[in-house]
């Protein structure tokens, strides 16, 4: 069993090595203060995104993808060892503190925790990367010292940025990877993804650079991550923010758009602080708004469900078949009512306490789940009773489902054994309205119930 898992480890190691490499390589190539220092870095974000979720133990994937990366760029080969090791420690302090502080992977679902991640991987872990990597290159003679504050300032936010933009579009997106949106969302997505491109096409394109050169007009930009934070959540904001940075930073680095300056290591610098702010700003607006949704839902679901039983209660029962009702003015095919009530629940009571009275509500409740197809809607009816609807279901299925509940009751080996009396009524033969056909399945109900006698054995306590 070790040698498969080896095997699998190898190759998912070699290929975070081979994912590195390409991303370092086209980085490197928009350096220009000094070969080994770019203002953009996604590697910080692959190897943070990679410890966080496969583990630190796949370090010598990073640090020999960044020995390889930076032996053929530039430096000797006692300079590429020492740059290797602070980006490798880098990737594995920021996954620790991350991973502590910041509830590790799961770090984007808080806004709490999104504001520790900006702090921990972008601020202090990638100022150990820059600290290590110049120092090297400085006394290894190759860096100049005088430069050695501009080299590290540009190290340290291009480190900075590919870990707030990267790793949460990788971490978001390989939890989740195929977005179950409605038709509806697939169209608003298309459109959101299509104005964002052509905005950003235009702020940070050719077409009117005359006009916008050195003009605030990427704010045109953020009601498109307002958008995706409110409209879908974070996993989207994160891909609308990665796309943005692709076409800002191409555009800034063949300097068009706002941040287009003399030093194309400073436009670039300055496009990665915006983006900085950005991308807080939009990740923490979408947990916020994910999670006053998550907090409405269950509100929500609280003020229809039964709290002992996790059923439906009796305000959602009676929604269910009003819903029902107005179905079969269209469709013309009728739904059944069933009605339940526990045998002998005084007597459980009595003789075992409430507690086990209340787990005896909630067996009835399993066995209606187990019973229920997804349209069906099991619900409790008040005190010892309970109801199922069945759409779109004749009268006789309905006395089938009700003959499987009753044996699987029956055969339940739960102490103390138990039983319920069913009524059965179709919608519209027994009624025309709720209160109709809920008396008729009252009222078939109560007369299987006294047309036998009920009898629970309960052993003496």
């Amino acid at each position: 069993m070790k040698r498969p898992r080896l095997t699998k480890d190898l190759l998912i190691g070699l290929g975070l090595c081979a994912v590195y490499m390409a991303a370092a390589k086209l980085s490197l190539r928009l350096a220009s203060i000094h070969p080994s220092a770019t203002p953009i870095w996604p590697p910080t974000g692959i190897a943070l995104a990679a410890f966080l979720t496969l583990g630190t133990r796949f370090w010598p994937a990073i640090f020999i993808g960044a020995f390889a990366v930076n032996v053929t760029t530039h430096g000797s080969a006692a300079t590429s060892l020492g740059i290797a090791t602070g980006n490798t420690l880098e990737g594995m302090l920021g996954a620790y503190l991350v991973t502590r502080f910041a509830s590790g992977r799961h770090a984007f679902e808080h806004t709490w925790d999104i504001l520790r991640f900006g702090l921990y991987a972008s601020l202090l872990s990638t100022a150990l990367a820059a600290t290590i990597g110049v120092t090297t290159l400085s006394l290894g003679g190759f860096a100049d010292w005088s430069q050695f504050w501009d080299i590290w300032r540009t190290w340290w936010l291009g480190d900075g940025a590919g870990a707030l933009v990267f790793t949460p579009l990788i971490l978001l997106w390989a939890e989740n990877p195929k977005p179950k949106w409605s038709e509806r969302q697939w169209i608003e997505a298309t459109v959101l993804l299509g104005a964002l491109l052509v905005t950003a096409g235009i702020v940070f394109g050719p077409l009117f650079h005359t006009q916008m050169r050195n003009d605030p007009w990427t704010f045109l930009c953020t009601p498109f991550f307002v958008w995706a934070a409110f409209r879908f959540g974070q996993r989207e904001s994160s891909a609308v923010i990665f796309i943005f940075a692709c076409i800002a930073s191409i555009g800034t680095h063949l300097g068009y758009g706002p941040f287009a300056r003399t030093s194309a290591n400073d436009s670039l610098l300055l496009l990665q602080c915006f983006l900085a702010v950005k991308v807080m700003m939009t990740l923490a607006f979408a947990a916020e708004v994910s999670e006053r949704r998550q907090k409405e839902e269950h509100t929500k679901l609280l003020a229809v469900t039964d709290p002992l039983t996790g059923l439906a209660n009796y305000r959602l029962l009676l929604e269910r078949i009003e819903h029902e009702i107005k179905r079969y003015g269209r469709t013309g095919r009728p739904f059944t009512i069933l009605l339940l009530d526990l045998d002998g629940l005084k007597k459980i009571n009595d003789a075992y306490g409430h507690v086990v009275g209340s787990r005896a509500l909630c067996r009835i409740a399993e066995v209606l789940r187990l019973h229920c197809r997804d349209t069906d809607t099991p619900a409790r009816y008040g005190g010892d009773e309970f109801a199922l609807v069945l759409p779109e279901t004749p009268i006789e299925q309905a006395w089938q489902v009700s003959g499987r509940i009753s044996e699987r009751l029956a055969n339940d080996p739960e102490t103390p054994r138990i039983s319920a009396s069913i009524g059965v009524a179709e919608y519209p033969t027994d009624g025309h309205t709720i209160e109709h056909i809920l008396r008729a399945a009252d009222e078939a109900l109560y007369r299987q119930k006294h047309s036998r006698e009920v009898s629970t054995p309960l052993p003496s306590r």
